[in-house]
C-alpha cells in the first residue's frame, strides 16, 4: 500500500510503507511509544464516515505531520510536536507522517491509498 498525491495528474509518492490502524487497540496506540518512523512512512486510520477525530501527542517522542482528509481531499495539514502536540478535524481518513513529509501539501489536494 502506498500514499499517493494527486494520483490522476502528476502522481507524487508521499509513503511507500504505509501501516492502518483497523483495530481500535491498533487506533488507539497509533505511534506511541515508537522511537522513530522511517522517512517513507505513513500510519493511516480509516474511517467508515467522516466526523471529527482528535490526535494527541502522549507517549510520541518525535514530531509528525497530520494530514486529516474527507472524500480523497486534504482538510487540514498540522505539524504536532513531540509529547504535547494535540489537533482535532472532521475526517474519514487520518494520516500520520514523518515531520516535513507533508510540506508540499495544501487544503483541497487529492490524498489517496493504494493497494
Amino acid at each position: 500500500m502506498r500514499l499517493v498525491l494527486d494520483p490522476d495528474g502528476d502522481a507524487e509518492v508521499l509513503a511507500s510503507e504505509v501501516d492502518t490502524a483497523d483495530s481500535i487497540l491498533a487506533q488507539t496506540r497509533g505511534l506511541m511509544f515508537r522511537r522513530s518512523i522511517p522517512d517513507d512512512y505513513a500510519l493511516a486510520f480509516r474511517f467508515r464516515r467522516a466526523k471529527t477525530r482528535d490526535v494527541h501527542m502522549l507517549f510520541v517522542p518525535f514530531s509528525i505531520d497530520v494530514v486529516w482528509i474527507v472524500d480523497d481531499r486534504v482538510r487540514r495539514i498540522e505539524r504536532l510536536r513531540p509529547w504535547i502536540g494535540y489537533a482535532r478535524e472532521k475526517c474519514d481518513l487520518l494520516v500520520e507522517l514523518p515531520a516535513g513529509a507533508a510540506d508540499g501539501l495544501s487544503v483541497g489536494d487529492e490524498l489517496v491509498l493504494e493497494e
